[in-house]
């Protein structure tokens, strides 16, 4: 078959100190297709000591312009370097309304839609007019195809207006025990929170749950894994709930010293205002450790309540604290949940995952994919 030519929009690579999660998916996305014999340039911000032209696993990357600039440099490069068979327009709050100006095929990639996060990071009515023009750029893109990868987002992305909505779930690089070893619930319960530490993550929730099982004579200790702007806030938070005995703060931690604190704790808490998909509670599964997470999208996707862990019922430390301490108290419950956690998890290697959605991206860019 013919290969084809594809240009990614994001606004950050993965070699950008700013780049997460999402760049690590769409990393192994577009490597996938490169594999297959496909092209791919791949337009991104510029950064502070980038190279504006390089490659990282066969794909072209390509730099230029920062806040404000970033659309028209895409422009150029799409000019530059078409014709492309695909364009896809990763949104991150904003979009790059390629399917205005590429003058081809276009797909929407969106991880998640950021709603209440908005208020994590901006005050009114900074906050509002960023929720309200997210709803609003995404109405205008109602008849684009869009590629998310939970249900949650999809279902707030039909609300928007959106029409078509194609799920295809993430992949993780985190590879699952190959057997389940034994893990006791034993004292202390050893807890792990495992995110960049932003306001719109919310581990001073963690940390409050944690003070609160200590209240009730629940002995548990937490690690932090991850970095970020909030971390002086949370070393004060824990000084003054004086925790410092109970909390470690590890910082950035490689793959490797990641999976070994995954493996050895008890329970990941997640307790994010919104996730696309909640990747690190598959990485946790994949460990043998379930995970206690908050009713919010993303993570109700990524977790199976009662079966691979626990949604809680509210929003609140208290609603946390309370479904931890019901499952450290059922050490049969435990056992059968971290294994369907951890079996479930062998569904998400990227193996599994990358196969059905570069199919699609194909026939999207062949045009043959069917109504």
């Amino acid at each position: 078959m013919k290969s084809l030519r594809f240009l990614m929009l994001n606004w950050r690579d993965t070699e950008n100190p700013l780049a997460g999660g999402a760049e690590r998916v769409t990393l192994r996305h577009m490597a996938e297709l490169v594999r297959r014999g496909h092209e791919v340039v791949w337009f991104a911000n510029y950064f502070d000591g980038a190279e504006l032209e390089t490659a990282i696993d066969g794909i072209r990357i390509i730099r230029g312009g920062g806040r404000g600039t970033s659309i028209l440099h895409a422009r150029r490069c799409c000019r530059d370097h078409g014709p492309f068979d695909l364009v896809i327009d990763q949104h991150h709050g904003l979009p790059w309304f390629a399917h205005w100006w590429s003058g081809t095929k276009c797909v929407a990639y969106i991880h998640e839609v950021l709603g209440p996060i908005w208020r994590a990071f901006y005050r009114w009515p900074i906050s509002t007019i960023g929720q309200a023009q997210e709803r609003f750029f995404q109405r205008l893109y109602a008849g684009v195809p869009f590629w998310t990868v939970s249900e949650s987002t999809r279902q707030q992305l039909i609300s928007h207006g959106v029409r078509d909505v194609r799920v295809w779930p993430n992949g993780t690089d985190t590879e699952p025990m190959p057997t389940l070893p034994a893990k006791p619930l034993a004292k202390p319960l050893r807890l792990i929170a495992l995110a960049r530490l932003a306001p719109n993550k919310r581990v001073d929730h963690v940390v409050r749950a944690l003070a609160l099982l200590c209240e009730q004579g629940c002995d548990a200790e937490l690690t932090i894994i991850g970095w970020g702007q909030d971390q002086w806030r949370l070393e004060a938070q824990v000084n003054e709930l004086g925790l410092s005995d109970a909390v470690r703060f590890a910082g950035r931690l490689d793959d490797a010293e990641k999976n070994v604190e995954l493996q050895k704790a008890h329970l990941l808490l997640h307790t994010s205002m919104r996730e696309g998909w909640g990747l690190n509670v598959i990485e946790a599964n994949a460990m043998g450790t379930p995970a206690v997470v908050y009713p919010v999208g993303g993570l109700v996707d990524s977790t199976v309540h009662g079966q691979t862990g626990l949604v809680s019922e509210a929003e609140t430390p208290e609603s946390l604290a309370k479904a931890v301490i019901g499952l450290a108290n059922s050490p049969e419950k435990y056992d059968a949940m971290r294994t369907v956690a951890w079996k479930r998890s062998f569904d998400f290697r990227w193996e599994s995952v990358l196969p059905p959605t570069c199919d699609w991206l194909e026939n999207m860019a062949r045009d043959t994919e069917p109504v």
